[in-house]
């Protein structure tokens, strides 16, 4: 595990486990996406859906660990960076440079992913933290349906969206993969995946918001 621990202390190493992490939750949120996107075909199919995922019994609950360790590792890393270039400013600007420019998803990074946490810990007490005795769409419904709430839920996606668009960016980066030719095609990969999540999700705000009853 000595090797472990040796990449670990390295700026390198600490970018691509962040990297990889990132990529990994970038599958989680498509999957999340895909799996809400059952609630435009109403809320038998959404409560359906919801069924199927917990009868996967003890499958779900070490998923929601490994989810919990990534994300863990996610953000330790991502403040452990920015404090590392912070604490070496003019290096990191040298870098910056030569990495062709910043975006305001990379100016932005350490702030989005704040904001998505606490939207994060505001999500799982509104949805998981909750009894599970009645189906799911009649809990989902009501809280979207509130304007405050979508308000809230649009803002953090929004933020989500930033945040994944430079994320997807960086994993080609951080793998070696920044080539002139094809930066450009990266960089299209990279806003599809971030349009294509917070696309999703905002659409379903939208849609109970305005039909407040749709889930009921």
């Amino acid at each position: 595990m000595s090797w472990f621990f040796r990449v670990c202390r390295s700026s390198l190493g600490k970018k691509t486990i962040m990297a990889l992490s990132g990529t990994l939750l970038g599958f989680f949120l498509l999957a999340h996406a895909a799996g809400n996107a059952t609630i435009f075909w109403g809320p038998e199919t959404f409560n359906g859906y919801a069924r199927h995922l917990h009868g996967l019994g003890f499958l779900v609950d070490i998923a929601e660990i490994l989810l919990l360790l990534l994300f863990l590792t996610h953000i330790t890393l991502g403040i452990l960076l920015t404090l590392q270039n912070r604490a070496a400013r003019s290096e990191s600007y040298a870098v910056r440079a030569s990495a062709g420019g910043r975006s305001l998803g990379s100016r932005t990074m350490i702030w989005t992913g704040l904001v998505i946490l606490v939207f994060l810990l505001v999500h799982l007490a509104n949805f998981h933290f909750v009894s599970h005795e009645q189906p799911i769409a009649s809990i989902v419904g009501p809280v979207l349906a509130r304007p405050l709430y979508g308000l809230i839920y649009g803002l953090a996606m929004l933020a989500l969206g930033l945040h994944v668009s430079h994320g997807f960016w960086s994993v080609f980066q951080t793998l070696g993969m920044n080539h002139p030719r094809y930066n450009p095609l990266f960089r299209g990969l990279g806003w599809a995946g971030c349009l294509l999540i917070a696309g999703v999700f905002l659409s379903l705000v939208v849609l109970l918001i305005s039909r407040p009853h749709y889930l009921a």
